[in-house]
């Protein structure tokens, strides 16, 4: 019997099937978090059957978010549910072997099960802690080679030590960098209460010939930020958002 017509015999008609590019691609009911839909990929080569999502979960997870790499946690989950499942991870795709007596509409499933839990990461990445963020900004600022400092204090003209996530510098312009990156909206308002008095205290840094520049980073991956919360900052500081590096990038190396 062919793949497709043990799926329409032992699969429900959520399950279809077509020949793509020398693999059976099986479209499946599952659904990534944001809507996409599995698929999963079948390869027959020397009588073994081999199932596969040719990288599309790592792939689409990997577009969630700018981070160069994922934090241990979710590397251990990820070991976690190939584990569980009992299927195998290789050069970013997700595979097992279905044996000639095991059920292939049985594996289909738990290979589609297992890719659900592994997108499922994603929600790692939303709720992810402040200290994680601020370590994905640290690598950020490290692969483009831009020389920071991380926890500078200065003293504001109150007299206050503040506290700065990061300081850049370049040949003509430094940079202070303040994070903002809450899970609560109820959270946000302090924070940008918190950093509009930082920036209202060290504004006489902005002035004179080793002026610095303020930028205020929002962390955008949850809809936490009211157009109030970022006109506050607007006034004080450059706005960046983390959703969109190259014009974080730009403002960090610009030179004039």
């Amino acid at each position: 019997m062919t793949p497709c017509l043990e799926i329409s015999a032992n699969l429900s008609d959520l399950f279809t099937c077509s020949n793509v590019n020398g693999f059976v691609r099986i479209r499946t009911p599952f659904l990534y978090p944001d809507g996409d839909v599995i698929d999963i990929y079948l390869q027959e080569k020397n009588g073994q059957r081999t199932l596969t999502d040719l990288g599309d979960t790592l792939g689409w997870l990997r577009g969630q978010t700018i981070a160069r790499k994922k934090t241990d946690k979710q590397e251990s989950l990820l070991q976690d549910i190939c584990l569980n499942h009992g299927i195998e991870q290789f050069r970013g795709m997700f595979f097992l072997r279905v044996d000639a007596q095991q059920s292939f509409a049985t594996e289909v499933i738990r290979l589609s099960q297992a890719l659900v839990r592994v997108s499922d990461l994603w929600f790692t990445f939303k709720t992810r802690a402040y200290e994680s963020i601020v370590e994905e900004v640290a690598d950020f600022l490290s692969d483009l080679k831009i020389p920071f400092d991380q926890n500078v204090k200065c003293k504001g003209r109150s007299g206050r030590t503040r506290n700065i996530d990061f300081q850049t510098r370049n040949s003509l312009r430094t940079s202070f960098i303040e994070v903002l990156s809450t899970g609560s909206k109820a959270a946000a308002n302090s924070k940008v209460d918190s950093i509009v008095s930082t920036w209202h205290d060290l504004s006489h840094m902005r002035v004179g010939q080793q002026s610095i520049e303020f930028i205020s980073l929002f962390d955008d991956t949850l809809d936490i930020w009211s157009a109030f919360n970022i006109q506050q900052l607007n006034d004080l500081s450059e706005i960046s958002y983390w959703s969109q590096p190259e014009e974080l990038k730009n403002l960090l190396c610009q030179t004039t």
